[in-house]
């Protein structure tokens, strides 16, 4: 399936049961839910996803379960962040026979390579496959900045087709935009920032608190590309206290217990994560609770063509 790195890509959770095995049925309600929001696309495998966290194996299966789930609907992305060039290839080689429409690319990790050993390990994987490629941008989380520099190199590669832009500096859509034009999608990857972001031309939204609010999440994306503006800061202001949960350590416990809150999840994490407890946990609920009393109701869309043309 053609990836158009338009619109709202959630970076979806990993359900887990009660007894740390993976929770394929809760998983897939999930999925469900982002379908019937109108998204337009799904990520697996993120910070989101606990991915440092996953076998093997445990990957392959949420990569097949998902891709037959959503059939022809929208595009499956599996991110990919590995210590080693070798290993990362491997797993988009396994991702693309498995029937992944794309890949998501951090950065090697633990080891903060230099900007040309960045960019040779984005060249090597890119080279490897044949898959359509964003590259993870987020130097405050991952320790490794890609400049616009590095993208000069990594655009000679067709299949580098975009970024996710996590450096909680907005201006640098329009440092994009002015540079490469339309050569990369630039999505926002920050969702206390992703309606500053749209408004000055990201393309896309990958998303967090999607996980348990996809049709608010969906809603401000096509309001503010329909330019209506008003209806997509009032949307943004109630939702705010709640998206300021994805900026956060514990962003995974954040929004796996929204998601307990919407009927979309469980609270199960996988150590050495553990649930909220305490104060921390009854602040979030507090948040959650207090946009759920106040849910506004969203209008009503006849644009998803528009959008997509």
């Amino acid at each position: 399936m053609t990836v158009k790195w338009n619109g709202v890509f959630p970076a979806v959770t990993t359900k887990f049961t009660d007894d740390d095995k993976l929770d394929i049925p809760a998983f897939l309600k999930n999925i469900d839910a982002q379908l019937a929001a109108d998204v337009n696309g799904i990520i697996l495998g993120g910070t989101l996803g606990e991915a440092s966290t996953l076998t093997d194996e445990e990957r392959v299966t949420l990569v097949q379960e998902t891709v037959a789930y959503v059939g022809n609907k929208v595009p499956v992305i599996l991110n990919i962040a590995e210590q080693s060039t070798a290993k990362a290839i491997e797993v988009a080689k396994t991702a693309e026979k498995e029937g992944v429409s794309g890949l998501m690319l951090l950065p090697p990790m633990r080891y903060k390579a230099d900007d040309s050993e960045t960019v040779a390990y984005f060249k090597a994987i890119a080279q490897a496959t044949d898959l359509p490629i964003m590259i993870y941008n987020n130097p405050i989380d991952y320790r490794i900045m890609v400049t616009l520099d590095m993208f000069e190199e990594l655009a000679k590669l067709p299949n580098i087709q975009a970024i996710k832009e996590s450096t909680r500096e907005v201006s640098n859509i329009t440092k994009f935009k002015n540079r490469f034009g339309n050569r990369f999608k630039v999505l926002t990857g920050v969702d206390t920032l992703a309606l500053e972001s749209l408004v000055l031309g990201a393309d896309g939204w990958v998303a967090g608190l999607v996980c348990a609010f996809p049709a608010e999440t969906v809603a401000i994306y096509k309001l503010v590309k329909a330019g209506r503006y008003k209806e997509a800061v009032q949307i943004n202001r109630w939702f705010f206290p709640l998206l300021e949960l994805d900026v956060h350590s514990k962003l995974v416990q954040n929004i796996k217990l929204a998601e307990v809150y919407t009927g979309l999840g469980t609270e199960n994490v996988r150590l050495p994560r553990m649930p909220l407890q305490g104060e921390e946990r009854e602040q979030v609920i507090a948040i959650i609770e207090g946009a759920l009393a106040n849910r506004p109701v969203l209008p009503e869309f006849e644009l998803a063509s528009q959008l997509s043309a």
